[in-house]
């Protein structure tokens, strides 16, 4: 049986700040990768696109998963409408990059980081775009 989800509310305020929080993941992801940082590109578009999700969420469902589990989050965004399948797509492909970007100790290609990059930013394109509509 799954475990249940846990969920916390969000305001509009805090959709806007979930919104801010990802574009200045998805920022210094970007610096990171010009300066030849892949792991750590990796690592910040994985937080931004996370807290893109968080955003879009907010903004939709008035609430966001809590739990420890990230993959949660994508169930959310499936009930997000269409703008939360848009970043679940996304976040889908993120996450199974995330252990390997902060705990393992493998590199990253430039290749994969610049990919997790671009999926960041079109997360964070989608949750401004969401954040500047709710009041």
């Amino acid at each position: 049986m799954p475990k249940p989800t846990r969920t916390r509310p969000v305001t509009g305020a805090q959709v806007r700040a979930y919104a801010g929080k990802a574009q200045e993941y998805a920022e210094a992801a970007r610096s990171e990768l010009g300066a030849h940082r892949y792991i750590a590109a990796t690592s910040l578009a994985i937080h931004a696109a996370i807290n893109a999700a968080d955003a879009v969420c907010g903004a939709r469902l008035g609430r966001r998963a809590a739990g420890e589990d990230h993959d949660q989050v994508l169930t959310f965004l499936r009930q997000a409408g269409a703008d939360g399948a848009k970043v679940e797509k996304e976040l889908n492909r993120l996450l199974p990059l995330k252990t390997k970007a902060q705990y393992e100790p493998d590199d990253i290609a430039a290749s994969v980081a610049e990919k997790s990059v671009e999926r960041a930013e079109r997360c964070v394109e989608i949750a401004r775009s969401v954040a500047g509509s709710v009041k």
